[in-house]
């Protein structure tokens, strides 16, 4: 097993992340695709660096995560992210934030960062825009 599933599986297991993201909303009509796994890659993209919404979606064509999610898993598309991002909950986010932060500094691993939220935030900004 890569260092990567391995980050992944931690995060999902110590962070609740799963959990954490299931309870946030969006307001996207009937979705295809639950907000938690959607937030799943997009978090795995900010995890990777990943510059652009291209970038990412040429990751996900090359099926380069076929590996964090189980077999026969289907990933949302680029476009489900960009329309989850433009309607997501920001409350909901901010608060999912303050939640991982707090166990980072609980378990003694927080480093000064920027957060999840801030980085969503301005995506969010950005996809409106589009």
């Amino acid at each position: 097993m890569n260092y990567f599933i391995k980050l992944i599986k931690y995060m999902k297991e110590s962070y609740n992340i799963e959990f954490l993201f299931s309870s946030l909303k969006d307001g996207r009509k009937n979705p295809t695709y639950k907000t938690k796994k959607v937030m799943l890659i997009l978090l795995i993209g900010f995890i990777l660096r990943i510059e652009s919404l291209n970038e990412l979606n040429n990751m996900l064509k090359e099926k380069e995560f076929k590996h964090v999610f189980p077999q026969k898993t289907r990933i949302p598309s680029v476009d489900t992210i960009r329309d989850t991002v433009k309607v997501i909950d920001l409350d909901g986010l901010k608060y999912a934030n303050d939640q991982i932060v707090k166990k980072a500094i609980k378990n003694k691993v927080y480093d000064k960062g920027r957060g999840l939220a801030s980085v969503l935030e301005k995506a969010h900004s950005y996809a409106v825009l589009m």
